[in-house]
């Protein structure tokens, strides 16, 4: 929703990014991170000297957003730029800061806006926190 979001907003500026998706994935249906980032399909072609903007919804142990943007910075982007939807820095593992940030929340685990729990509640116009 996001990703959504910011496209509609940057065509309203009359810019009009190339879009690639990549489908990585730390979470299953916990919680809480495995520690363990996986590429699930196929990864951009023809990014040498290419400016990125990597675009996630949440920005919390840093292992993914790391991950991606290593990735893509091997695949010839240039810059990588990231932004998030929301940042909870409190549980950062690994040292990355988002060079865009739309907000910064507290240490709870949030679903809605594109944001789920084991494939659930990304649907919810709002943040909702889970207990």
């Amino acid at each position: 929703m996001f990703t959504a979001d910011l496209m509609r907003a940057l065509a309203k500026r009359n810019v009009h990014p190339r879009v690639e998706f990549v489908n990585l994935k730390s979470y299953g249906d916990a919680t809480t991170s495995s520690g363990q980032v996986r590429v699930l399909g196929t990864l951009p072609e023809n990014l040498r000297g290419q400016p990125v903007l990597l675009i996630d919804d949440i920005l919390d142990s840093g292992r993914t957003l790391s991950f991606a943007k290593s990735l893509l910075e091997g695949l010839g982007g240039n810059p990588v730029k990231v932004a998030v939807f929301a940042d909870k820095p409190t549980r950062r593992v690994i040292p990355l800061q988002a060079d865009f940030v739309a907000f910064t929340i507290p240490d709870r685990f949030v679903v809605g806006y594109g944001l789920d729990h084991a494939q659930q509640w990304r649907g919810l116009p709002d943040l909702a926190a889970v207990d």
